[in-house]
């Protein structure tokens, strides 16, 4: 059986975190685009498979190949593109359960459309996640929106983090943001991203959905998750094939609600790193695998909060479909 194709762009990062254990010393283990890597390969259907469309540091590249090849959806052709620069790294500090400082280091460069263009001929959907911030520009970005005729999934993470000289990680707001809406059919965002591009949530949603968004999702820690659609939009296959030419917000009520965390779902000094990467992926598998809106939150729910009784991203494809992991 032919498999359909998602591509995933990330970046692969190596994690240096404080304070997520008081009770040990600081953590290394691989962070970034890994733990959205794990969540397809826990929730993606049986008639798709994942391909990275990442690069990786030659300093870490062996350490790289070796998290791909346990993923049991990954493409068979996929490999990460080695490039010459020591690869990005962070140290986290977490100061509280959920609010956290990021110093990051590391060279790996963005996607030129002239490097990208190639790779995107046989893939049927497109899963973007810019966990370093500059994997794609805006002109790049827009060159794959009007090219890519699939569904285009877009979390703008780090986007809105600025990067002092000492690698410091600040939050800066998005000037641009309508622009950015533009190239996606559903856009997520956390609490502190979306104050970059919007006074609130329903702010944002005002401004994505009229730029052609699709599905707008905020998550909110926690607390849970918030999404807005399209009057017109319950699953995937109710995209119009010519969105990227005729936007505008659809006409009637659109739909909104909250997905509060279950208290049975919520787990005590847990580890809330990689929560938002694992839901996207699982709320975008789930689509792929025609769930509605609605089934497709509460698996990303579900997920999302099994992440946090992980330890970090190795394993964690097992322990997200519920069999035993090795850390």
């Amino acid at each position: 059986m032919k498999r359909k194709r998602v591509g995933v762009i990330g970046t692969f990062v190596w994690d240096l975190i404080h304070g997520r254990d008081v009770r040990t010393s600081p953590i290394e283990e691989w962070g970034g685009i890994t733990y959205a890597l794990a969540g397809f390969d826990a929730a993606l259907p049986n008639d798709w498979e994942l391909v990275p469309l990442v690069k990786v540091g030659q300093d870490l590249a062996p350490r790289a190949h070796d998290f791909l090849r346990k993923l049991r959806r990954l493409a068979p052709d996929a490999h990460p593109i080695v490039v010459p620069f020591p690869n990005n790294r962070v140290e986290l500090v977490y100061r509280d359960d959920v609010r956290r400082s990021e110093v990051l280091t590391g060279g790996v460069p963005g996607w030129s459309w002239i490097g990208l263009a190639p790779l995107l001929g046989d893939l049927d959907a497109l899963y973007i996640n810019l966990i370093s911030g500059w994997e794609l520009d805006l002109p790049t970005m827009q060159l794959l929106r009007q090219h890519f005729r699939g569904p285009i999934y877009l979390d703008l993470h780090s986007l809105v983090m600025g990067l002092r000289d000492d690698g410091l990680r600040m939050l800066q707001p998005l000037p641009d943001a309508a622009a950015w809406c533009r190239c996606a059919d559903l856009l997520q965002v956390n609490e502190d991203e979306m104050s970059m591009m919007a006074a609130d949530p329903l702010a944002l949603s005002a401004v994505a959905l009229h730029s052609g968004v699709h599905v707008l999702s905020v998550t909110l820690g926690p607390r849970g998750a918030v999404y807005f659609a399209v009057p017109s939009f319950t699953r995937l296959t109710d995209l119009d094939p010519n969105r990227a030419h005729a936007l505008g917000a659809s006409p009637g009520p659109v739909r909104t609600a909250l997905f509060p965390v279950e208290r049975s779902q919520v787990a005590q000094g847990g580890d809330p790193t990689g929560c938002g990467d694992v839901w996207g992926a699982t709320f975008f598998s789930r689509l792929l695998a025609d769930d509605t809106i609605t089934d497709a939150l509460g698996a990303a729910m579900r997920a999302a909060s099994k992440n946090v009784e992980h330890r970090g991203a190795t394993g964690l494809a097992h322990y997200l479909r519920g069999e035993l992991s090795s850390t």
